[in-house]
């Protein structure tokens, strides 16, 4: 696989990244949400983000306002 895959189940609000083709060999929980899935060499071939609507909103207002902050910050100097 050359370029990522995402998905998105809206009934379950899962985001699904694949990485690379293959098959999984494990996983490993990240955080509470977010488990990466490894194939058989222990490399990652796909991310799961459950509840993904609020993470993507979270993860895109904490980008925002860091930058909001630092223009701030940059424009008072």
């Amino acid at each position: 696989m050359k370029r990522p895959k995402m998905t998105y189940f809206e009934s379950e609000d899962i985001l699904h990244l694949a990485i690379a083709e293959g098959p999984e060999g494990g996983s490993v929980e990240l955080s509470p949400n977010i488990t990466a899935e490894l194939d058989p060499a222990g490399e990652v071939i796909g991310v799961e983000i459950l509840q993904a609507s609020g993470f993507l909103r979270d993860a895109v207002l904490d980008s925002i306002q860091a930058k909001l902050l630092h223009l701030t910050k940059a424009q008072r100097e």
